[in-house]
């Protein structure tokens, strides 16, 4: 949690020496700018110092041999050209196949207090790139970008950007590194691995043309010796929807830096005479202080400076979709409707199967009316019971997919990603359209007006069930694939446009479950869609993961019916319900077949979850036990005002062994004292930190959990 009187955020520029200092809450990070080299040169990146010291500093290079880059790893921006070996963040292809750069500085440009641009261009080509650097308020994040301009004439030709990075974070010289990131697939997400960064190239990203299930657009490094609490950590991130790659080069001299960019090899822009392009934004932090505040500094961050809403506290949700699948219906939603209302949901989602053609996922996509038989008198009857019972109503799209068993694709077989002399590869029998091309983008966003207004739509789930394959643009060139960029823009422009026409409407991202979740995606929803897996002892892996960037307000989880439809476990409603509210808690079973006894036991829950809801979405994360390190995993939550505080813990299975241990809490105010909600027993912050928390008795048997609230209590009701 911030302190109310850290320092403000700030650019500090020494004109003589060409030093910049950008100095955030905790942080500092230094470059040199060397006109006479022709580059900029990294100094710090690290603990807070003056500017008075920053000057002083030496840049540390590599041996000077004639075998080495003198500069690899030190350089911010490391272009193709001269003595450089390292990973380049711009190499570029000239109009006469020529590719070297050499650049020289134009000039040091400072925007604001927050904000400081460094102009370079190419000694004799015409190419100037312009590095930004911009330190938002109130935290410990780093943003920078990079825009590219052609600066010639028709004369000179096109110019193709071949590798064309939003920046290079070039990290301090250590004995040693280890590289965090996470990695899995459908329905296993977010499987958290910290591993030694050999020396070599180590690359992580995605072809897909979207973030993908695999891998995530951030890695976590530090020397080996940071955990949740302890230790110097640093992490980058890139915030982009489309194909990404961030390469970590670790080298044999101790140097290691992170390159983040949109696309990856053979995805190539094409800059005519006069054009420019701006890369995606791509974010940093260093912490002193352990891995865990590196992710609650990244939470801040996206709360303060991304998220679109991070005042609203996100409802709790029913979806229809594991209840009916694509045999949806005015009369079955009705039903579910008036059963989520009972339980105290306050959103309701008709999910996919409402649309012309849609019996099962063989057609309908891109038909987007009314299913003729399932709902004859169209949506409306549906959005104005659901409004009359209390709750909003929101309804699943995919407009970026299309059947090509749909009168859409029979009209416009054009607008999908397809290449004239291919076949094209069906997944989940569809296509994806071409959303780089203005024309599909516009169409997308006419009926979407359409459906939200006539249908009094308050929330979007919008899915995104394929990845790219046989990705050209419908012109011909050398830069045709570079609709793995620019598909994701499109959908930006239409999700902007949208949101602008639709103040009130709100929007989940989805792909497939957590096939894109990143901050280019996040800057314009509210909430993510975790996984399509709702195994609720799964969800705890998936979500230990998805916590390392995200925070809890944005995290979607399900309350769904036992035995899992997915794995076939049998999980209690209890242990379901407190996996779920350790984000944003939605319900997405078939109520119809709950017992009088189970609704009854999820109504109390929910209630529960409304009353700690503001501490989950809005406050500071703790992770205090991992899942599969032990017999236990916990999670802790701490109120913005430090007046709050929830604690969940899970134990998956049962093992013999010795009592557990007290569970030792973090962020609390040693000073205070804290009353347990469910016992009445008070404890100090300091015992409740140095000794810990007595546990409460589980349940016997696989799947036990409990939930605790602590709240802070003056020191006469503390005795009482």
């Amino acid at each position: 949690m911030m302190k109310p009187d850290a320092p403000l955020a700030s650019v500090e520029i020494d004109e003589v020496s060409g030093t910049v200092l950008l100095r955030t809450t905790h942080s500092a990070y230094v470059v040199r700018v060397d006109r006479a080299a022709g580059m900029v040169r990294h100094v710090h990146w690290g603990a807070p110092l003056p500017l008075a010291d920053a000057v002083m500093l030496p840049v540390w290079s590599e041996h000077d041999n004639s075998f080495a880059g003198r500069w690899d790893g030190v350089e911010e921006y490391p272009v193709d050209g001269g003595a450089r070996f390292g990973v380049p963040a711009l190499e570029v292809r000239f109009a006469d196949g020529s590719s070297p750069l050499e650049p020289t500085v134009l000039e040091v440009d400072r925007r604001a207090d927050d904000h400081v641009v460094v102009r370079l261009r190419d000694r004799t080509r015409p190419l100037a790139w312009f590095l930004h650097y911009r330190v938002p308020a109130d935290g410990d994040v780093l943003e920078r970008w990079t825009e590219f301009q052609h600066t010639g004439t028709d004369a000179d030709g096109d110019i193709l950007l071949l590798r064309y990075a939003s920046a290079h974070w070039p990290l301090p010289h250590r004995p040693a590194w280890r590289a965090g990131s996470v990695h899995g697939g459908w329905c296993s997400e977010g499987r958290l691995e910290r591993s030694v960064l050999p020396v070599g190239e180590t690359v992580i990203g995605s072809r897909r043309g979207h973030t993908g299930h695999h891998a995530n657009p951030w890695i976590a490094l530090d020397a080996g010796e940071a955990d949740e609490e302890h230790g110097e950590a640093w992490l980058v991130a890139l915030a982009t929807s489309g194909t990404w790659r961030l390469t970590a080069q670790h080298t044999a001299a101790g140097r290691a830096g992170v390159v983040a960019g949109e696309g990856h090899e053979g995805i190539e822009l094409r800059l005519a005479p006069g054009a420019s392009h701006r890369t995606p934004v791509s974010l940093a932090l260093h912490t002193g202080h352990g891995l865990g505040q590196a992710s609650r500094g990244f939470h801040h961050y996206l709360r303060t400076h991304v998220l679109p809403h991070p005042e609203e506290l996100r409802p709790v949700l029913y979806n229809s979709w594991e209840a009916t699948s694509f045999e949806v219906s005015e009369d079955n939603q009705l039903v579910l409707a008036r059963r989520a209302a009972d339980l105290g949901a306050e959103l309701f989602v008709l999910d996919d199967g409402w649309f012309r053609g849609r019996d099962d996922d063989r057609a309908g996509l891109g038909d987007w009316t009314p299913h003729p038989e399932r709902f004859p008198r169209g949506l409306r009857p549906l959005a104005d019971e659901v409004h009359r019972l209390g709750m909003a109503f929101g309804l699943w799209v995919e407009p970026e997919m299309v059947n090509a068993d749909s009168g859409l694709f029979r009209s416009h077989p054009d607008w999908v990603l397809h290449l004239p002399d291919r076949t094209p590869t069906e997944l989940r029998n569809q296509l994806v359209l071409d959303f780089s091309r203005p024309e599909v983008t516009e169409w997308a966003l006419a009926w979407l007006r359409e459906v939200v207004a006539e249908n009094a739509v308050d929330f979007l789930k919008w899915d995104f069930n394929r990845a790219f394959t046989e990705a050209g643009v419908h012109t011909a060139g050398p830069d045709a694939r570079r609709v793995h960029v620019e598909h994701a823009r499109g959908l930006y422009r239409v999700l902007d446009h949208l949101r602008t026409d639709f103040p009130h409407l709100r929007i989940e991202a989805c792909a497939g479950g957590g096939g894109r979740v990143d901050a280019g995606i996040l800057a314009r929803t509210d909430q993510v869609w975790t996984s399509d897996n709702t195994d609720a002892v799964d969800r705890l892996t998936i979500q230990h993961g998805f916590s390392q960037l995200y925070p809890a307000g944005v995290m979607s989880a399900w309350v769904t019916d036992s035995p899992n439809p997915l794995t076939g476990r049998v999980v209690p409603l209890r242990f379901r319900f407190h996996s779920a509210m350790a984000g944003v808690l939605g319900i997405g079973g078939n109520l119809t077949r709950w017992t009088d006894t189970e609704l009854a036991e999820a109504a109390e829950l929910v209630r529960v979850y409304k009353d700690i809801r503001p501490v989950v979405q809005q406050g500071c994360q703790y992770r205090l036990l991992a899942p599969g390190e032990g017999p236990l995993a916990a999670v802790q939550y701490v109120s913005e005002d430090g007046g709050r505080a929830v604690v969940l813990v899970w134990r998956s299975n049962t093992a013999f062994g010795p009592p557990l241990p007290p569970l030792r809490l973090r962020g609390l105010d040693g000073e205070a004292r804290y009353r347990c909600e469910e016992t009445g027993l008070a404890w100090s912050g300091a015992t409740l930190s140095g000794f810990g928390l007595p546990l409460p008795d589980l349940p016997p048997g696989d799947c036990a959990s409990t939930l605790v609230r602590l709240r802070r209590v003056e020191e006469a009701d503390s005795r009482a």
